[in-house]
């Protein structure tokens, strides 16, 4: 059973960082440095757990999430953002988002929080390998 997260984030060093932390404990990771192409890469490969940077270039976070929820509505979104003050907690909600972590955020919390959707998803039975892109 293939645990896959996606990481979109505009700062390269935060993907990288995200990236080593998840592969590090045995999730396959793919990331993404804006919405426009994290949605490229969700038409051809599922992911049931992502991250999503707030303030991206293009559409924001909180866009992303609202487009991400209304292919895939079993996705957990969690939100990442430096810039709270931009984007409140009320307005992820509304976008779908499960859960939400200002900048910076102890590492340790990020990868309890991966652990936590897949327990989720697997008691959901949803997590597959062979689970099609959404359309």
């Amino acid at each position: 059973m293939e645990k896959k997260i996606l990481v979109v984030d505009d700062e390269a060093i935060m993907r990288e960082m995200a990236t080593a932390a998840f592969t590090n404990i045995g999730y396959t990771v793919k990331s993404a440095e804006s919405a426009e192409e994290a949605l490229e890469i969700l038409k051809n490969e599922s992911f049931l757990v992502m991250y999503l940077d707030l303030n991206l270039p293009g559409m924001n976070g909180v866009d992303l999430c609202r487009q991400i929820r209304s292919d895939n509505p079993v996705a957990i979104c969690h939100a990442i953002t430096a810039y709270t003050s931009l984007f409140e907690l009320a307005d992820c909600r509304d976008a779908g988002f499960d859960d939400y972590f200002p900048k910076p955020t102890d590492l340790n919390i990020i990868l309890k929080s991966a652990e936590t959707a897949f327990e989720k998803l697997a008691r959901w039975k949803v997590l597959t390998t062979d689970r099609p892109a959404p359309k």
